[in-house]
């Protein structure tokens, strides 16, 4: 038989072979690495025969699906350790997720750390016993049989829910089996670089009716350097958290009497200014029209745009003379009013509206999170009507412009297209119309994207850009839906060329996503340490003594009519304990004033990254910083190089 190999060779053998046999035929080492393999791009467990005349390709844990299968056995490695220790506890799910896995338990006396660290002691002694992992099928009863007489019934209703035609699997290895569609690693000893996490409470199924099981988390890495690696990652995480930063920093503040409702304080109110500031510099260029729609429109409006049906569960209502009024959680419906209310050309196409709209959707209160998912925010949205031969080229420079934003902050992203979800409105033939100018769109730019099956919109695929900052970590921020929906549910037209009346097709395009989030996200990617341009205060100036208020008065003035955000620390307090708390407080430039500043007219100048202080005259310090906030610039200057540039 033959077995075609990626990257096009031909491996050739006298009898059937499994997927892992191939591996090994290939190498020790990348068998040693194998988690999963695809067979003619399918996704398959290692133990699968290889078809005569296959494509094969083998799947580590730097392949998405060898790392679910890498993970997923990490899960069974916890679940065993689990019986082991307490064999009166219920198993219900384990699967693979983001950085790690978890395990649902139901034990009637609560899990504490200590039991964690019984836990993965037990953990490591099964990972030393290097247990092959088996694979078996079995029917409906048998199946149903087995986990009975072991007391399972959380597996016992999974089975009951599976559809006639499943085919019913276990993985073993040792005395611990499970039931398990797979796939999974061959043996346990490949192991070795996992930690127990943390304990959470979990309903069975999601579900708040039925009973609270005890979740635990675990992260894993194929060696020990990478798992060292990633805890420091997550401490620098810990360190880096936006609340904790935004509360010290005076930006933000959360209350109890509002939940998931932030409180900007005067700090962040200038920083989520100078971003909408430079949020409306941008589409003024870009030929955007500004407007604000209402906060509180009528449910019929909702009822036509379709929300109404697909997302009311996240809808807050009041009502107003006897009729229900929804506060809008999105901006699109007022767009297509303010469309409406004149009537449109050809020529006025491509017509583009952008709003800071404040939206509210209800979420609960389990999964409040800082600033990072809130109950009220502020889209930076806009609506783009065109016709269909504008639709490529408006796409490529929303995409341009989405770029520009992003690499300002240093940002790197990759691009997801999400297409139709099951829920959803429309025509196929539109459908694939929105979809094809997308990808059309993407290609023209040489975009590397993947694409998301059925995670678009419901009116529409998207585009979504999803960021890394510098830790690592991917925040989902930018999209572009295109939409053919709403203009036919809101009768908007144009007058074509032709005399005629036609149908605009429009963009909902966000770029920072929601303003409060994108904040929470800079907090984190800079550590509080914003540039220049974006910080709240810029710089300190901080006097020796008391003697010197007077000179450091006169420099805050200069500094301020300059147009620079200064402040002057006049505290009863020694020179060193200011420079903390300048530093503490992130302030980019601090400015020391005594005697010999006083009488040369000059100030020393360090910045929060640099111990150095470097004397120069208040003109040329204005005169370099000045340039750095225009341009925009990331890095601060290091005045002690003796240059006026970062």
């Amino acid at each position: 038989m033959k077995v075609y190999l990626k990257d096009g060779s031909v491996r050739e053998y006298d009898k059937p072979v499994r997927v892992i046999d191939v591996a090994r035929d290939i190498g020790q080492g990348l068998a040693r690495c194998a988690c999963a393999g695809e067979i003619d791009g399918k996704p398959v467990d290692l133990r699968t025969e290889v078809p005569d005349g296959s494509t094969v390709n083998i799947l580590t844990f730097e392949d998405d699906y060898g790392r679910d299968a890498f993970r997923h056995s990490a899960s069974h490695l916890l679940a065993q350790a689990v019986k082991r220790l307490y064999p009166n506890a219920k198993l219900a799910i384990g699967p693979p997720i983001d950085n790690g896995f978890y395990y649902d338990i139901d034990r009637e006396e609560p899990f504490t750390p200590e039991d964690l660290a019984a836990l993965e002691k037990e953990m490591q002694r099964i990972v030393k016993e290097n247990i092959p992992i088996e694979r078996f099928v079995c029917s409906r009863e048998e199946a149903l049989d087995r986990v009975k007489k072991e007391g399972e019934n959380y597996k016992a209703e999974l089975i009951e829910n599976l559809p006639d035609d499943a085919e019913i699997s276990f993985y073993t290895q040792g005395e611990f089996c499970d039931l398990c569609a797979g796939p999974h690693l061959m043996e346990t000893g490949q192991l070795k670089a996992f930690k127990l996490m943390s304990l959470a409470g979990a309903y069975w199924r999601g579900s708040e009716d039925n009973k609270m099981l005890t979740r635990i988390y675990g992260t894993i890495f194929p060696s020990k350097k990478e798992l060292k690696a990633h805890l420091e990652r997550l401490e620098e995480a810990k360190r880096r958290d936006h609340r904790k930063i935004g509360r010290d920093m005076e930006l933000f503040m959360m209350n109890d009497d509002g939940p998931g409702f932030p409180f900007f304080l005067t700090k962040g109110v200038t920083l989520k200014n100078t971003l909408i500031d430079y949020w409306r510099e941008i589409h003024l260029r870009e030929n955007y029209q500004e407007i604000q729609t209402p906060m509180i429109l009528n449910q019929r409006l909702w009822e036509t745009s379709g929300h109404w049906a697909h997302y009311r569960e996240n809808m807050y209502t009041t009502t107003i003379d006897d009729e229900t009024y929804v506060i809008k959680p999105m901006n699109c419906p007022g767009a297509m009013l303010v469309y409406n209310s004149k009537p449109h050309s050809y020529r006025d196409l491509p017509y583009r509206l952008a709003e800071l709209g404040t939206v509210h959707r209800h979420e609960k209160s389990g999964v409040l999170h800082g600033l990072m998912r809130v109950r009220c925010f502020t889209q930076d949205d806009a609506h783009i009507f065109m016709t269909h031969d504008q639709m490529i080229d408006e796409i490529k420079r929303i995409v341009r412009l989405i770029d520009e934003v992003y690499l300002l902050f240093g940002f790197k992203y990759h691009v997801e297209l999400s297409t139709r979800p099951e829920s959803s409105m429309g025509s196929d033939e539109d459908w694939e119309h929105a979809i094809n100018g997308l990808k059309q769109a993407l290609e023209e730019m040489e975009l590397n994207y993947v694409v998301n099956e059925g995670d678009g919109a419901f009116y529409g695929p998207k585009i979504d850009f999803h960021l890394e900052d510098s830790l690592g970590r991917t925040w989902q921020c930018g999209t572009i839906q295109l939409d053919f929906q709403l203009p036919e549910r809101f009768d908007s037209e144009y007058i074509g060329a032709d005399g005629e009346r036609h149908r605009p097709i429009v963009i909902h395009r966000v770029a920072f996503g929601s303003i409060e989030r994108f904040i929470g996200i800079l907090i984190e990617h800079f550590a509080g340490k914003f540039p220049t341009w974006l910080a709240p205060e810029q710089i300190r100036i901080l006097p020796v003594s008391d003697k010197f208020y007077e000179y450091g008065e006169t420099i805050k003035k200069q500094l301020v009519a300059a147009g620079f955000r200064a402040e002057f620390d006049d505290r009863d307090e020694k020179l060193g304990y200011k420079i903390r708390a300048a530093q503490k407080d992130h302030i980019p430039y601090m400015l020391v004033v005594g005697a010999d500043e006083e009488e040369s007219g000059t100030i020393s100048v360090r910045n929060r990254d640099k111990r150095a202080q470097t004397t120069i005259t208040v003109d040329d310090f204005i005169q370099a910083v000045d340039k750095e906030i225009i341009d925009r610039q990331i890095e601060l200057i290091d005045f002690s190089d003796g240059q006026s540039e970062s």
